[in-house]
């Protein structure tokens, strides 16, 4: 189902199923249906944009999301490999030892929609989809028992609203702290995603991509799937 279809669909069942009263000063429990809302917006309104935005990870490494348009692509880098999505492929790089492999299967119909399932994993390399946030969010909602608390920031120089969650009855995720920019863009997020401790935050925002976010890894072994090859 296309994004632009799945989001409304899903927030307008949280305001329906999951209103409770509340207020959004900071640090104060807020309405969930308001909260899913307002962040989800903004994290799906950056669909429709073109850029580039580089974190800092524990222990000093670096990583890249980055995003263009017609046609559209995204990719993750971090310091082990990346993973970027395109209307060719899904390519896969993971390095093992001092070999790095890109293994590329077929590109996600359709092709302007990234599939969940493709960054599921990339929680494993420090990073976090803003779709997975957004489900996150959606199911923290949808638990009578989570808080979630509203507060303001500035991130990168760039204004963000955070909410710290917990207590959420989610195998994925029971507490998280996240932070979305007016722009839309995930400013910060900390917290174990299935299993994976994921603890970012935004360095740098560019609104262009960065072309080399979406080159293979100079000397990388290639596995094409796509030919069985």
């Amino acid at each position: 189902m296309p994004r632009s279809r799945l989001i409304p669909f899903v927030l307008a069942w949280v305001t329906l199923t999951a209103a409770l009263p509340g207020c959004g000063d900071s640090g104060q429990v807020m309405d969930r249906a308001d909260l899913v809302n307002e962040l989800a917006s903004q994290l799906d309104g950056s669909g429709e944009l073109t850029y580039s935005a580089e974190y800092q990870l524990p222990g000093g490494g670096t990583a890249m999301i980055a995003q263009a348009q017609s046609p559209f692509r995204s990719a993750y880098v971090y310091p082990d490999g990346k993973l970027t999505v395109t209307d060719e492929a899904v390519t896969d790089c993971r390095r093992s030892g001092s070999t790095m492999t890109c293994t590329l299967t077929a590109a996600p119909t359709p092709n302007n929609e990234p599939a969940v399932a493709a960054f599921r994993d990339a929680g494993a390399h420090g990073l976090i989809a803003p779709t997975v946030v957004i489900g996150l969010l959606t199911t923290a909602a949808l638990d009578t028992d989570a808080t979630i608390e509203q507060s303001g920031t500035t991130i990168a120089g760039r204004p963000a609203t955070c909410v710290a969650v917990r207590g959420v009855r989610d195998d994925r995720a029971s507490a998280f702290d996240a932070c979305i920019t007016t722009d839309g863009v995930l400013g910060s997020f900390s917290g174990a995603v299935d299993g994976s401790q994921v603890d970012i935050a935004l360095t740098r925002y560019r609104d262009v991509a960065d072309p080399a976010a979406f080159t293979l890894p100079a000397g990388a072994k290639v596995i094409d799937k796509r030919t069985g090859t």
